[in-house]
């Protein structure tokens, strides 16, 4: 096998989702993953740091691509509108490298461990929509508030993207999360509830 196959990053995460799925996730070692996979312990490390990141390869971009898509938004742009506009570009580009989305989903729902790794991800691509506002000069305040929104507006959309099984694009899916939360703001505002 060559060193630095193209195909071993894949063979890995598939043979964690499948180990993790069959024996839990606390109870495989990376050298488990590695022989599954047909490498060497050593050579897992050259792909990922530890057990953990394996289920979360390419997270680590995510937040810069974030920023750099506010920045590049329309400067006419509300700050809402520029952050679900940056999530719609870069969630597009996203959901096409994700694969095993329930299997993935499965085994964090079951580690305490994972759901904090994810709830880090999450945090970040808040700070980096909120960084990328607040160059944008938008008021510390308002951009972590919009910052907070537009990630549960994303979450969501991801959410109904897995749920579409490929049925409907990522785009569709976070303009009606983003719809949704209007029509909830609205009928709140109309009825004169406070939030």
């Amino acid at each position: 096998m060559a060193r630095w196959d193209p195909g071993t990053e894949k063979r890995l995460i598939k043979a964690a989702l499948e180990l993790y799925a069959e024996h839990g996730y606390d109870n495989v070692t990376v050298t488990r993953i590695a022989e599954h996979a047909g490498i060497t312990r050593r050579s897992y490390f050259r792909y990922f740091p530890d057990k953990r990141e394996v289920l979360f390869a390419g997270s680590e971009r995510l937040p810069a691509a974030i920023e750099q898509a506010v920045l590049a938004a329309a400067e006419t742009s509300s700050p809402l509108s520029t952050a679900l506009d940056a999530l719609a570009g870069v969630g597009a580009r996203l959901v096409e490298h994700v694969t095993n989305v329930a299997e993935r989903r499965a085994v964090i729902n079951a580690s305490a461990e994972l759901q904090e790794r994810e709830r880090t991800k999450v945090a970040a691509v808040t700070a980096a929509i909120r960084t990328g506002l607040e160059q944008r000069g938008t008021e510390t305040g308002r951009a972590h508030l919009v910052a907070q929104i537009a990630t549960v507006v994303f979450q969501n959309a991801f959410d109904q993207w897995a749920g579409a099984d490929g049925h409907t694009d990522f785009v569709t899916c976070l303009q009606a999360a983003a719809a949704s939360l209007r029509d909830a703001v609205t009928a709140d505002s109309t009825n004169g509830t406070p939030g």
